[in-house]
């Protein structure tokens, strides 16, 4: 297995006024909770419908801890926290600061882990990954799907994966 990549142009031009092509994921589908809690089951005594219960009852036990400003840490996976997006509504005074002022959002971050060099990695659920280029491939499986070589529509996508076209 292997994560397919396709090229994409950015919508931004460079300082040379060129619009410049990207690696991009290429996705071949989406797995839901029903199909993840029957491949646990598979892996564990659990039936299928007993892992989606603890899947769907760790979702609500995790929005209470995050919606009282916790973060939650679930250990080899990573940590889930709240954080606010003030999106340039500033005030003069620290008194006017308000939540209006603002949208909240969960951020996720992959938990971390010690590489031989005593690096610290992370990308721990990508380490070893091989990559391969979706439309340059032999036989890709793709669960029936057609891969999409630019999610999103547009070919500046707005979902954080395209790196800085004007570095």
């Amino acid at each position: 297995m292997a994560v397919l990549y396709g090229p994409y142009q950015s919508s931004m031009k460079n300082k040379d006024g060129k619009k410049l092509f990207y690696p991009r994921v290429v996705r071949t589908g989406n797995v839901g909770i029903a199909q993840i809690a029957d491949e646990i089951a598979g892996y564990s005594s659990l039936s299928s419908g007993d892992v989606k219960n603890c899947i769907d009852n760790l979702v609500t036990v995790m929005t209470q801890h995050l919606q009282t400003s916790q973060s939650v840490t679930l250990e080899g996976f990573g940590t889930f926290r709240v954080v606010m997006k003030a999106g340039g509504k500033g005030v003069e005074t620290a008194k006017e600061v308000s939540a209006s002022q603002a949208s909240l959002t969960v951020r996720f971050q992959p938990c971390t882990t010690k590489n031989l060099d005593r690096t610290v990695a992370t990308r721990s659920m990508v380490t070893g990954v091989k990559c391969m280029r979706f439309d340059l491939a032999d036989n890709v499986t793709t669960g029936g799907e057609t891969p999409d070589p630019n999610p999103g529509g547009g070919s500046g996508g707005d979902d954080g994966e395209a790196p800085d076209p004007t570095v």
